[in-house]
């Protein structure tokens, strides 16, 4: 193709003032295998720049929801809720276009569904579903923040833009890789923490975990005062030091809810280190925010990645009540973490709590001799 074709279809335009940046973007596409309607159906819905790393996510022949069905083995009903459960949908709600690749996915649910059922693997498959997503568009913030500014605060030229999109979508190839052994190592993690947790009366499914919840207080002020450069870097600092905190002394973060962290460890002494942690580095990180929180110890309901019952209820209750800087815990946990080398405990009274009948007793931990 060149430049009189481009032209004919509306795509370059001799005249304007951006004519050899344009010219060198269409023919840097056309290098990548991009047709003129395919550029065309880009630049009508604005992501021209994007044409051929989307080209790159959307590699090989689609097929229709009826024929991937058939070539994995599931009714078409049954596809169609496997990718309600995973959260994928297509442009405006439609039904997402699958590609021939995707066969294998679906292939591999049937296999699961023969083994553990089909409610257990949509259940699953939602879990999945959510966690994928959050890593897309993880990796998308990424793009946008660390490269896509960057080019254009520097005016790189359009070509340079779009060369820099194919280059992030195709380190996707590496990212699959690396979760494919992430997932082995996390699976280990989890069966070390559920073996340690495991109880042995016959109720499957829950564990004996310390919970614990650490919020910021302050933050909610400080957001609003704060530039939008400035608060997305403090809220990335909270992630990555309660994620440093956490995974340093063999614990999980279960969530995050916006300025609060949720974890879970088996070891009620542990739980007390990462939440004392967790009090130390954000003080020092920034004295505006002061945070506090709450542990409660013994028996919780493990389903789909997450923690339920009573126990999770009292945590996040108490969590509500500790004033700054401090770490209230449950009577189990200081009748576990008692004598635990670097802990000490002070009554903190008997405290009434939203949905529960009865006065609750607390205890606040520190580290001995603070």
């Amino acid at each position: 193709m060149n430049a009189a074709e481009y032209e004919a279809a509306g795509l370059y335009d001799p005249a304007a003032h951006d004519a050899a940046d344009r010219l060198a973007l269409l023919e840097y596409f056309t290098s990548r295998g991009l047709t003129i309607d395919e550029m065309l159906h880009a630049e009508r819905n604005g992501l021209l720049l994007a044409a051929a790393g989307d080209a790159l996510v959307r590699r090989g022949r689609e097929l229709p929801l009826v024929e991937v069905a058939e070539a994995s083995g599931l009714s078409v009903e049954l596809l169609r809720r496997v990718l309600e459960a995973a959260g994928v949908v297509g442009p405006d709600g439609e039904e997402p276009r699958l590609l021939e690749g995707d066969v294998p996915f679906f292939v591999t649910f049937r296999a699961g569904m023969e083994v553990f059922g089909e409610e257990s693997i949509v259940q699953l498959t939602r879990v999945i579903g959510s966690a994928v997503a959050q890593v897309a568009e993880a990796g998308l913030s990424l793009f946008h923040m660390n490269v896509e500014r960057s080019l254009y605060e520097q005016q790189a030229s359009q070509r340079a833009l779009a060369e820099a999109n194919v280059a992030a979508v195709g380190a996707l190839e590496a990212l699959e890789s690396a979760l494919s052994g992430m997932l082995r190592l996390h699976f280990e993690a989890a069966q070390r923490r559920t073996r340690r947790a495991y109880q042995s009366d016959g109720r499957f499914g829950w564990l004996r975990m310390a919970v614990g919840f650490v919020d910021l207080v302050g933050f909610t002020p400080l957001a609003h005062r704060l530039a939008h450069d400035e608060l997305a870097a403090v809220i990335e600092d909270f992630g990555s030091r309660a994620h440093a905190v956490v995974t340093a002394h063999g614990g999980r973060i279960v969530k995050y809810m916006g300025d609060e962290v949720m974890f879970v460890t088996p070891v009620a002494a542990v739980a007390c280190q990462i939440a004392l942690g967790m009090v130390d580095v954000f003080r020092a990180r920034d004295t505006r925010i002061e945070p506090h929180g709450a542990i409660a110890f013994g028996s919780v309901l493990a389903r789909a990645g997450d923690y339920y019952g009573p126990l999770v209820n009292l945590a996040a209750r108490v969590a509500d009540i500790a004033v700054p800087g401090e770490i209230l815990v449950s009577e189990d946990v200081q009748r576990e973490a008692v004598g635990a080398e670097a802990l000490a405990f002070e009554p903190a009274g008997r405290r009434m709590l939203k949905g529960f009948d009865e006065p609750v007793a607390l205890w606040s931990v520190s580290r001995a001799g603070a």
